[in-house]
């Protein structure tokens, strides 16, 4: 039998108020996101360019409500799809797509081409590791270094379900619960790593119930609905504050496109889409019809033209690659 922290979902008792402005703002990011993601595609299709593209269509609600509930200064150390984590911690269009087509104008100065590592630690966007699985120890030592200096910062540490497996989640999990670090464990669960299902290698039903080996709560949520994960993530924010400890947050999201842009997903059946709730259609619900309508419109033209600027900004210089080298 589970633990009852796995499967346990926030109630009413204990939910954060969810102002309408907030809402408002997270369908905003969801919104800009997608025109992004559609962008993108587009862009790749038409002219392509080098590396790969993983994309994150339909994954971000879950990423809207998780950086609601950061603060400012909180630690983001993400690992997963798309372009929806720099884009809800504040990173502006310019970098974000500057990095994607290898320009000088992007937050990596031109060296995050294809796979891009957006980075601003102004923002507390720290960066992506060059291997899956990375972003645990780093994390965790951020949130050491929040707790040996005394402030009240959090780290989150974000990943996917196939990246669940790696040593490196348990062998920091164990760490940071004994410290009761400040930090916060978000799985994207899209069951599917690559092209390999999370039910035909997991030896648990859900990533939440692991956290029980490790006297931390668990949560499991619907990574389609940003309020419910806004209200998860804001919960193991003020535990982790309070200094309790870290939480491990499972949200449950579809990957609607493949691993890569262009992947056929020939592995997939058919209508592995029949039960998709579209993270987008669920917030336009919960806000006026004619103001999601324009903030959808406004997204769109917003991206195309911050497109048109990328394509013009310059290319980095080569020297480039010596910058930020310390070893």
């Amino acid at each position: 039998m589970a633990s009852p922290h796995s499967e346990h979902r926030p109630d009413s008792s204990e939910s954060p108020t969810v102002s309408a402005e907030l809402m408002l703002d997270m369908f905003t990011v969801i919104a800009r996101a997608r025109a992004l993601e559609d962008a993108v595609s587009v862009h790749i299709r038409d002219h392509g360019f080098a590396g790969f593209w993983h994309p994150g269509k339909g994954q971000e609600g879950a990423v809207a409500g998780a950086v609601a509930a950061m603060a400012p200064d909180d630690y983001l150390f993400y690992q997963g799809r798309g372009a929806t984590w720099p884009l809800a911690k504040g990173m502006g269009l310019a970098p974000i797509i500057g990095d994607l087509l290898g320009k000088a104008t992007g937050s990596t100065g031109g060296k995050g081409a294809g796979v891009p590592h957006w980075a601003d630690p102004a923002l507390g966007i720290m960066g992506e590791g060059a291997t899956l699985g990375s972003v645990y120890p780093v994390a965790a030592g951020a949130a050491l270094s929040a707790q040996l200096r005394g402030t009240s910062q959090v780290a989150l540490a974000d990943f996917g379900d196939g990246t669940a497996a790696r040593g490196t989640f348990h062998e920091s999990l164990l760490e940071a619960a004994r410290w009761k670090l400040p930090l916060v464990y978000f799985c994207e669960n899209n069951g599917i790593s690559v092209s390999t299902t999370f039910e035909s290698v997991s030896p648990t039903k859900t990533i939440a119930e692991r956290a029980s080996a490790y006297g931390i709560p668990g949560v499991r949520v619907d990574g389609h609905d940003a309020v419910e994960v806004y209200v998860a993530v804001k919960n193991a924010i003020d535990r982790a504050r309070a200094g309790q400890g870290p939480s491990l947050i499972e949200a449950v999201v579809t990957r609607v496109g493949g691993h890569w842009e262009g992947d056929a997903q020939k592995y997939r059946p058919a209508d592995f889409l029949a039960t998709y709730n579209d993270p987008l259609e669920v917030m336009r619900k919960r806000i006026d019809s004619g103001t999601a309508d324009r903030i959808i419109a406004a997204a769109k033209t917003e991206i195309a033209q911050a497109l048109i600027e990328a394509e013009a900004a310059p290319l980095p210089d080569p020297s480039v690659i010596l910058k930020d080298v310390f070893a």
